[in-house]
């Protein structure tokens, strides 16, 4: 049966045909967060299948970000400059990329529909820099190679919550509505404040030693880092 409503009648009896409304498709990842899903996952296949172990160690010297080769013991030459950026399209293992794409989609998809690819990538870039920011700041001297796209999706959680995570799901696309909220408002929104603590709680546990059996060491410094750019800096990228 056709889902018809009676609207205001000019005559009796006039009906109109309602149709009803768009709804996102269940797979509507924006084309920039595909590529960005499928680089992470190529290159981790190069590394996993094509590279030798020798290959993939001077890999990641280059282009994991490594707090201690800005101590001043190193010259700072083209890799210390890219680093930054690039160590965020490394990952240490099938689980580690496959949870890290999985907040990716969720969180980036309505964020790249609100303020377009270009802005999406300058926000990646952004965050991802401030994530290791905030981990140099505090492990300036370590020689641990930090990689992942956690900073970066990080930031795309900061950012929900400013949204206080509504989406729109009814344009055809998934994209976070309305204006920016306040800092003050933000916290005073019981679901946004409660995340943003239980995040915050479980990421200094990870800190002080209670990640899962067998994961490596956790560079949740550089989470934060994330988090807070993108919580503070979304207004720099959002569109006018």
């Amino acid at each position: 049966m056709n889902d018809a409503r009676p609207i205001d009648r000019p005559d009796e009896g006039e009906w109109r045909e309602t149709p009803p409304p768009k709804r996102e498709p269940v797979f509507n990842l924006p084309m920039i967060v595909t590529v960005l899903i499928v680089l992470c996952a190529g290159i981790h296949a190069v590394r996993e299948l094509v590279l030798t172990d020798q290959q993939n160690i001077e890999l990641l010297v280059r282009f994991a970000f490594i707090p201690i080769r800005y101590s001043g013991l190193y010259d700072i030459d083209i890799y210390a400059w890219v680093s930054p950026v690039t160590y965020a399209f490394l990952h240490g293992g099938v689980a580690h990329l496959l949870v890290n794409m999985v907040w990716l989609a969720a969180f980036g998809s309505p964020l790249a529909h609100r303020i377009g690819w270009v802005r999406f990538l300058a926000f990646w870039v952004f965050t991802s820099v401030a994530a290791v920011a905030l981990h140099y700041i505090l492990h300036s001297g370590d020689p641990t190679p930090v990689v992942g796209a956690s900073g970066a999706i990080s930031g795309m959680m900061g950012a929900a919550a400013r949204f206080a995570f509504q989406v729109d799901r009814f344009a055809g696309k998934s994209a976070f509505r309305g204006p920016i909220l306040p800092v003050g408002v933000v916290l005073r929104h019981r679901m946004t404040f409660t995340f943003l603590a239980v995040w915050f709680v479980i990421n200094l546990a990870m800190g002080i030693g209670f990640a899962a059996p067998g994961v490596g060491q956790i560079a949740w410094e550089a989470h934060i880092g994330g988090l807070l750019a993108g919580f503070f800096g979304l207004s720099l990228f959002d569109r006018r």
